[in-house]
């Protein structure tokens, strides 16, 4: 029997979420209707769903429709187009990622990955009988791993490196320079480097033009390089299960496909029409200037609330993506999050995820809670009020946590 950790983050939310009345942990982008997605667009004639299709399988790997939307994207900032062949289409990008850990990984192998991050990023290639390595990033380097650290981790039997960029939950970015340093170490063994980039291109808080903004891992011409996506987060579409995993290695794209077959025979033909939509050029421009906009004035509004409490919380504001990670103190003493979180939740109906609960239990995520901020505006105004006046009342009595050390890290 496969050992794997329960999936603390994933049970958090399911617990708490649907009984939340402002649920400020979410992380993705405020969701969109159908009919709001047609208003947006270029295109206001055309059917988004064609309920005169047969449902049968549909394309196996995904639609031309779809792949081709994808690959033009992939290929705005490339020095060479991505082939649309090169994308295989999955039922969110969790299932691209645990396919590729599938395909590579196995007992045996060493992997290395960024942290902290998505939970299951490191634990199902722990699950699938590798040793798993965490680079860590530290809040006082401002959520920025160090490369020198990576190449002391890497070993002769690295199988797989993997990098979360914009970062879950710390809102950090890899720039172009740590990017195409990442490649440099990958390169003499040829380690394959899987990026999860769910939060792209939700960029706030760096101009494209900027030398550092960091592309997509497939633009810097690393053939052993894996991207993976969905719709959920920058798209605010989590209600329709798609995601993808893209390579500029057909051989690579070709075994993760075997693999495939024994999950996926195809995904769903109307999610697909609705995706190939909204990335459609017509669509997906207005589509990431609406959520992009969203973010930075949600941002701001989450940076003057930290500011009223800078007695009480800190923060490295984040450059990208859709969370925050705040840590709660008094007098520099980490609060005890999870008590703190359900305490919030139970008394005003706010929910918060805390850090030490959902991305790792280590003494570095003391106080720690996430922040999803890229929710509808009202929700986020109207909850960090609710957790003004609770502040205000109860956190004098919160308990503190129980742990050594003052919470920053090892």
């Amino acid at each position: 029997m496969v050992q794997i950790e329960p999936f603390a983050v994933e049970l958090w939310m399911d617990k708490h979420e649907h009984s939340a009345k402002y649920n400020i942990a979410e992380t993705c982008s405020a969701p969109i209707s159908i009919s709001k997605l047609q208003e947006i667009s270029e295109d206001k004639t055309t059917q988004i769903v064609d309920t005169s299709s047969t449902l049968h399988y549909g394309a196996i790997r995904g639609s031309d429709a779809l792949r081709s939307n994808l690959a033009r994207l992939y290929s705005s900032r490339a020095s060479s187009a991505l082939p649309a062949e090169n994308i295989l289409i999955t039922p969110g990008a969790i299932a691209a990622n645990f396919l590729i850990f599938f395909s590579l990984i196995g007992p045996g192998d060493h992997v290395i990955c960024h942290y902290p991050t998505y939970q299951q990023l490191y634990d199902v290639p722990k699950a699938l009988g590798a040793e798993v390595s965490l680079w860590k990033a530290k809040a006082e380097n401002n959520w920025i791993p160090d490369p020198d650290e990576l190449e002391k981790l890497i070993k002769p039997n690295t199988k797989l490196i993997i990098i979360n960029n914009p970062n879950n939950p710390t809102g950090a970015i890899l720039n172009r320079t740590l990017l195409q340093r990442i490649i440099a170490l990958a390169t003499p063994q040829s380690i394959p480097i899987l990026s999860d980039e769910v939060y792209r291109p939700i960029f706030h808080s760096i101009s494209p033009a900027s030398p550092e903004f960091p592309p997509s891992i497939l633009s810097l011409s690393y053939p052993h390089a894996i991207a993976t996506g969905s719709l959920s987060k920058a798209y605010s579409m989590a209600g329709i299960r798609i995601g993808w995993l893209a390579s500029r290695d057909p051989a690579l794209v070709e075994v993760i496909a075997d693999a495939r077959q024994y999950t996926t025979i195809s995904v769903s033909q109307i999610d697909e029409g609705i995706a190939a939509f909204a990335l459609a050029q017509s669509t997906v421009h207005a589509l990431l200037a609406r959520n992009i906009a969203l973010a930075k004035t949600n941002l701001e509004i989450l940076d003057r609330w930290m500011i009223k409490h800078d007695d009480v919380c800190e923060w490295v504001r984040p450059v990208a993506g859709t969370t925050a990670f705040v840590r709660f103190h008094r007098e520099g003493v980490a609060v005890d999050a999870t008590k703190f979180c359900e305490e919030l939740l139970e008394k005003t109906g706010v929910l918060f995820a805390p850090g030490k609960e959902c991305f790792g239990s280590g003494k570095e995520f003391q106080g720690y809670v996430r922040i999803g901020y890229v929710c509808e505006t009202e929700v986020l105004k109207e909850g960090l009020e609710k957790a003004r006046l609770f502040m205000k009342k109860e956190f004098d009595d919160l308990a503190l946590d129980e742990g050594d050390g003052d919470g920053k890290g090892e």
